[in-house]
């Protein structure tokens, strides 16, 4: 099959004529063909690939043939009129059925092909009778008319189908359109390039409690829909309406505004709009759409209410931290140099009255004494603990294990006095920390480890680290005497004390707890194998 033959059939095939009834129009022009030619026979007849479709006659019954017994088939391609007035006497048709007596007895025969104006025939209108006949040039150019009328039908029937079709997509997207407009939570309007409404969906419909009305002026909207600036007292201008500000040309973006209507909880929306023209740039209106930003808003202004309170505190902790500090000063001063004083006139009292001094009053003399050493341990420690909340926390790369071996050294009487064995591991980490307060953390968990050993049993001590995900956790073992499961979670509360045997100040793991967490750090207490207790700390690891 050759290319215009493809191209032939696809332009006769697109029609959708072949084995569909043929409409009165047709069946009319083909009557009024017989009666131009002056026979009493006619048909129009469409050539496919295979056959001769006769789609609708007059003074026979018609139907389908194969295509090579056409006598239309024979010069239909060439486009012009075919004329003969005894088929007989042309040898192309001479031996056709039609022509022979096996399907008629055709002598006269004329017919007009159907030419599309891209050049593709169709097929024929075709006349014929059983006796010879002969046109006139008149009633050719006729035969020849009708069949261009013929070609209009066709294209007609095609533009008809054509714009059906669209007709049905255009309804189907109107109508998706229509759902999506209807479905989503967004609110949308629209306005003609007069600015008056044309649109409402769903939720501005249910946001400003009406429907579009294309009768109220632009600059009735504020009062009519309740639009309102952002202080929700101010009417909004008719200039800052963003339906209006998109139809003047701007692209809108990010406008805020108030819906206030009666009876109604405001809602705060951002609108963002544009436009609309034609292809030509013809203005056909604006279109806005609008998101629902009430909760949004109400948590911004909570989080900024919220930043204001903590300002504040921070605010008020850093005046309670600088009065801390003034505080530490006065307690320095005033407390610790005047116990000093006290201690001093009880170690001259006990010298110069040894003699006359009696048991009675050499106890009385050494409760004296121990109440000041408690006195001044306990202002040391509060000392400790506000230098570790206030003094800057001064980072460097440290080898923890050279920072613990430094607190060994400051605690190496007491290790001696209690004959304590205190053993540092090799995993020991170098990291970016404040090597003062890393040194005061581990001497007073070191400390607070030999101070709480069980009795009669010597203490050991291990520091150790291991690196978990990311963050390095230092632990401090003991054999001692342990934390009560339940007392664990508040022994590094200010004050603390669970143990009634070797009472402390409370002081020092609330210390610890606070140089941890200047570090970004977690610190917690817990059971070592085998009896004892186990605190752990993390640090970064980076």
């Amino acid at each position: 099959m050759s290319a215009d033959e493809r191209r032939r059939l696809a332009a006769l095939h697109e029609y959708r004529l072949l084995d569909e009834p043929a409409d009165d129009e047709l069946e009319a022009v083909v009557r009024v063909a017989a009666m131009v030619a002056g026979v009493p026979t006619a048909t129009l007849n469409l050539i496919d690939e295979n056959r001769q479709c006769q789609l609708t006659t007059t003074g026979f019954e018609g139907g389908d043939s194969p295509r090579s017994e056409s006598m239309c088939a024979v010069r239909f391609e060439a486009g012009e009129v075919v004329h003969l007035p005894d088929a007989r006497a042309d040898p192309a048709y001479a031996r056709n059925p039609w022509v022979t007596g096996v399907h008629a007895d055709v002598r006269f025969y004329a017919s007009a092909p159907l030419v599309t104006p891209q050049g593709h025939a169709l097929g024929t209108l075709c006349v014929f009778d059983s006796e010879r006949h002969e046109l006139t040039a008149e009633q050719i150019d006729r035969l020849k008319d009708l069949a261009q009328v013929i070609l209009a039908l066709f294209e007609r029937r095609r533009q008809a189908r054509l714009n059906a079709r669209l007709a049905a997509e255009a309804e189907a997207r109107q109508q998706f359109t229509d759902a999506v407009l209807e479905t989503i939570d967004v609110a949308v309007a629209a306005a003609d390039p007069d600015g008056h409404l044309t649109l409402f969906n769903r939720a501005a419909r249910d946001w400003h409690g009406l429907d579009a009305d294309p009768s109220v002026d632009p600059g009735d909207f504020s009062d009519r829909y309740r639009l309102f600036r952002t202080d929700g007292v101010t009417p909004l201008p008719v200039d800052e309406i963003p339906l209006m500000q998109a139809l003047r040309g701007g692209a809108v973006r990010g406008a805020e505004m108030l819906i206030q209507p009666a009876g109604r909880a405001p809602r705060h929306v951002v609108a963002g709009g544009r436009r609309l023209t034609t292809a030509d740039g013809t203005p056909l209106g604006a279109v806005v759409a609008m998101t629902d930003v009430t909760a949004d808003r109400d948590q911004r202004g909570a989080l900024e209410r919220a930043h204001a309170e903590l300002a504040d505190t921070i605010a008020e902790l850093r005046r309670s931290n600088t009065e801390l500090e003034q505080f530490a000063g006065v307690v320095s001063h005033d407390l610790a140099a005047p116990l000093a004083v006290v201690n001093g006139y009880l170690e001259l009292l006990e010298d110069a009255y040894e003699e006359v001094l009696d048991e009675r009053g050499r106890q009385w003399i050494a409760a004296g004494t121990r109440a000041v050493a408690r006195m001044q341990a306990l202002i040391e420690a509060l000392l400790t603990y506000a230098r570790a909340g206030s003094e800057p926390c001064r980072r460097d790369k440290a080898d923890v294990r050279e920072v613990a071996g430094l607190a060994i050294t400051d605690l190496r009487d007491s290790i001696t006095a209690a004959g304590a064995t205190v053993t540092v591991g090799p995993g020991l980490p170098v990291l970016a920390v404040d090597p003062t307060l890393l040194r005061q953390l581990l001497q007073n968990l070191i400390g607070n480890a030999i101070k709480y050993r069980r009795p009669g049993l010597p203490a050991t001590v291990t520091v150790d680290a291991e690196c978990l995900e990311g963050e390095w956790r230092i632990r401090v073992t003991d054999n001692g005497i342990g934390i009560p499961e339940a007392d664990r979670h508040r022994v590094f509360e200010m004050f603390a004390q669970v143990s009634a045997e070797n009472p402390g100040h409370g002081v020092g793991l609330a210390t610890c707890q606070r140089i941890v967490q200047r570090h970004g750090g977690r610190i917690w207490a817990g059971a070592a194998p085998g009896g004892g207790t186990t605190i752990t700390f993390t640090l970064p690891g980076a």
